[in-house]
């Protein structure tokens, strides 16, 4: 499996699904466009593109211009090539962009160890139809994709109380992940380190916050990992 991963600040990465993907020999490709990394222009020989989280929102096009370019390139991937493509949180929306939806701040972050409740549409979903009706998963965003319902290629797969779009895909081989499910023990301590997650998550929890939100994190991982696991065996699917 040829893979391509778009990564906006290099401790966001796909964390414990990057671990299976080395495990079973995947070419990985890895782009950091906040490095000033260029996206290639021949995309055709990627089997399926990871898209990541990253500090900055979508809108940021004069501080990040590279952002753009990269909404071009998931356009291209998703909707020209109709290749597989998995995005986190960014890279959720991302996507949401892309297929005509909108960005906006949500009304209340959502910030730590969270409830994510699956819709009835999950049942006939390639990825997603193992999984229980409700999982815990690491939250950490305060925008979201809205006015979707438009695009009657897309189909919501899970929501929050916060968040109705926390899971939708485009047709049946683009998917947006609002939350973070791909990550690992040392995720929270990493991302805590930069400034703009740490803000949010001191605004949002307040100070102090960061070791319990990392200790309820660990108490979590063992779940996340074995959803993480599946979903990547099913995405596998996909990969033709």
């Amino acid at each position: 499996m040829n893979v391509i991963v778009l990564q906006h600040i290099k401790i966001e990465d796909p964390g414990f699904i990057k671990d299976l993907m080395i495990q079973d020999g995947a070419k990985l490709t890895t782009i950091e466009l906040d490095e000033g990394q260029k996206i290639p222009s021949d995309l055709s020989k990627f089997d399926a593109m990871f898209c990541m989280g990253g500090p900055m929102d979508t809108w940021m096009v004069k501080e990040f211009p590279w952002l753009v370019e990269e909404k071009n390139k998931i356009k291209q991937f998703v909707i020209d090539l109709n290749k597989p493509y998995l995005g986190f949180c960014l890279g959720c929306q991302l996507l949401g962009e892309v297929v005509g939806g909108k960005v906006v701040r949500s009304k209340n972050p959502e910030i730590g160890m969270l409830n994510i409740n699956f819709s009835s549409n999950k049942k006939n979903d390639l990825l997603f139809s193992s999984f229980p009706e409700k999982i815990t998963s690491l939250q950490w965003h305060s925008y979201e994709v809205q006015d979707l319902e438009k695009n009657k290629d897309i189909t919501l797969i899970a929501s929050s109380p916060e968040t109705k779009y926390q899971i939708f895909k485009y047709q049946n081989h683009a998917y947006g992940i609002q939350f973070h499910i791909e990550v690992k023990n040392t995720t929270v301590g990493d991302w805590g380190c930069v400034p703009e997650y740490k803000s949010a998550l001191e605004k949002q929890l307040g100070e102090g916050a960061l070791d319990k939100f990392e200790k309820d994190s660990h108490k979590h991982m063992p779940s996340m990992n074995k959803y993480s696991k599946i979903l990547y065996e099913n995405f596998k699917k996909l990969v033709t």
